[in-house]
């Protein structure tokens, strides 16, 4: 089954930017009058050697990553440390139709064709109700292992894709940050030689983990790793990935050079790690949709996990995308399905590997959708929509619903929570570091003391 998007055109061009810019390479596009520079790739030549990006380049390099134990020394640290798995729901998602006020009859009357009219009911607040799409997220919140924002957001909201995604990724809210608020935390705890400790299952980097210097590694896939050459084969292609792992130690006068030859060398020694691991078992792999990429992410991420494998922030995107401008009905509900099921078998599969203490997933989403429908879909809003899943995520709804009696200046949802406010929280009560040096005005945000169990 495909999983469309309903692009706008101005998301189209930002993803094209987006995709041009991240894939090492191709070099850096034209950026349009007015959009941020994507976090990561705001490098010029020169700072793309001398600073961080070495590294970069050389993980961009591989495409698919296996899944297999690594060798003890890199595979097990000392104390295994937490993990935070992040899934975007890429286009905004649409809040107001995945925990709908069915009965309210403003809704009712601002969506004439597209109001759910039955749902599951949210524990939480009695007015709201799940769509049935998002079952198996309900279910976990009945086991309180769900937190729930139902409006979050900001103040004085962008409604452009790239610009209100930009600020989610860098964790503030004005243009200008060339690093992610991910990988500023990998910054502060990540090792030099642990490219794995950030891993971005997609072809490009995810902004939100770009680092000032710290190696992260961006791979498209759980399975069949290796990297790619002219070679043809052996003698030579081994010849050649040999020569490359000695490249590695080799001496420099240059700080660039030296860590362009560091990031080689790391490369080869993934590849001679993990080459000829390319199968996986998931002790729930029946619960897993099927084919979907998403599916294919977490069970390997369980996986790399269960194996010992040193990740600590993981990022994807949920299936499909959220951009529903149109025929929002079908491809809501279709790929909302796909994303929380595939949420419900990772918990399941955490849980069957004694794993479930170490791992929280944060879901969100750049913006929400307006409560008034245009034609059979929703234009761009406000307040959106994020939740927190995991055996340590406080069960409860933060925030609150604001209702739709009172709208904001360009009548969309009022936001009660600050996206900035639940990333200090996760900083601090989950993955133990102090928010400050990574969120910009970290001090004066309220902290969520029910996010985190």
């Amino acid at each position: 089954m495909a999983h469309d998007h309903c692009h706008c055109k101005d998301y189209s061009r930002s993803e094209l930017m987006r995709q041009a810019a991240a894939q090492a390479g191709k070099g850096l596009p034209a950026i349009e009058t007015g959009m941020p520079i994507p976090a990561g790739t705001g490098l010029s030549r020169r700072t793309f050697l001398s600073r961080s990006a070495g590294l970069a380049l050389a993980v961009y390099g591989a495409t698919r990553l296996p899944l297999s134990a690594f060798e003890t020394g890199i595979a097990h640290a000392d104390t295994p440390p937490k993990v935070l798995v992040s899934i975007f729901f890429d286009g905004g998602i649409d809040s107001l139709n995945v925990l709908a006020p069915i009965n309210d009859s403003t809704y009712q009357t601002l969506r004439p064709t597209i109001a759910l009219q039955s749902g599951l009911g949210f524990s939480e607040d009695s007015s709201l109700f799940w769509n049935s799409s998002a079952a198996s997220l309900r279910t976990l919140h009945g086991e309180d292992k769900v937190t729930v924002f139902p409006a979050i957001g900001y103040t004085s909201p962008n409604q452009s894709h790239f610009t209100s995604r930009h600020y989610y990724e860098i964790g503030e809210v004005q243009v200008g940050a060339n690093t992610g608020w991910l990988g500023r935390y990998i910054e502060q705890v990540g090792a030099d030689n642990n490219p794995l400790q950030g891993v971005s299952l997609s072809n490009e980097l995810s902004p939100s983990l770009a680092t000032p210097s710290k190696p992260v590694a961006a791979v498209e896939s759980v399975t069949d790793y290796d990297l790619w050459s002219w070679a043809g084969g052996d003698p030579v292609e081994a010849n050649m990935f040999n020569s490359l792992g000695k490249i590695g130690g080799l001496p420099s006068d240059s700080p660039a050079m030296t860590q362009a030859r560091r990031a080689i060398g790391q490369t080869e020694q993934l590849r001679e790690q993990l080459s000829g691991f390319s199968d996986f078992t998931s002790p729930v792999a029946s619960l897993y949709p099927k084919n979907t990429e998403l599916s294919d992410q977490l069970s390997g991420l369980a996986a790399m996990l269960g194996a010992g494998l040193p990740v600590q922030v993981a990022t994807m995107s949920a299936v499909g995308g959220y951009d529903t401008h149109e025929d929002e009905a079908t491809t809501l509900s279709s790929n909302l399905q796909g994303t929380c099921d595939a949420v419900l078998a990772f918990q399941r599969d955490l849980e069957a590997r004694g794993l479930d203490d170490r791992v929280l997933v944060e879901m969100w989403s750049e913006f929400g959708r307006r409560p008034e429908e245009n034609g059979g879909g929703t234009d761009h809003g406000a307040g959106g929509l994020a939740f927190v899943v995991g055996k340590h995520a406080g069960g409860t709804m933060i925030g609150g619903f604001p209702g739709l009696s009172t709208l904001d200046p360009q009548d969309n949802l009022l936001h009660t929570s600050d996206f900035r406010s639940m990333y200090c929280t996760l900083l601090e009560s989950w993955l133990g570091v102090d928010a400050g040096p990574i969120i910009p005005g970290a001090d004066s945000l309220p902290r969520y003391s029910t996010l985190i169990d």
